[in-house]
């Protein structure tokens, strides 16, 4: 995932729309959208802002994750796909609140693209176990 798709992902998971995340930012909508669809990249002052801002390493936005995947050992990786059990808990009990009556309305439309953002680094986790195991 390159800092474009991390970035989207990162807004969207928390919730917030272009309009609001540029305001906290300080910049406009349509730096964000730049950024957002990979036609330019932020300064480097704002890269530190938005890694402050939603809690994640400069190293998370900027660097490909097999750039960071492949210094990781097998073991690291299997107890990062550990802590995310609690994560899968979380998911089966939210999936069950959105379903309980029947309809998925629009907030639960946003706490379900969460849900799937979380399964995909999920995903990623479990292929990179998959990786290591086949190198090693």
């Amino acid at each position: 995932m390159n800092f474009a798709e991390k970035l989207l992902n990162l807004r969207t998971r928390y919730g917030y729309s272009q309009e609001v995340l540029a305001e906290k930012l300080k910049v406009s909508r349509q730096a964000i959208s730049k950024w957002e669809l990979g036609t330019t990249l932020p300064e480097t002052n704002k890269v530190i802002e938005i890694s402050d801002f939603f809690g994640v390493s400069t190293d998370y936005l900027l660097k490909n994750e097999s750039q960071l995947n492949n210094n990781e050992s097998l073991d690291r990786v299997v107890l990062k796909f550990l802590s995310s059990a609690q994560d899968m808990g979380d998911i089966s009990k939210e999936l069950v609140d959105i379903m309980a009556d029947g309809v998925i309305d629009d907030d639960e439309k946003v706490r379900m693209n969460t849900i799937i953002n979380t399964l995909d680094k999920i995903s990623t986790i479990i292929d990179e176990i998959r990786q290591k195991v086949d190198l090693d």
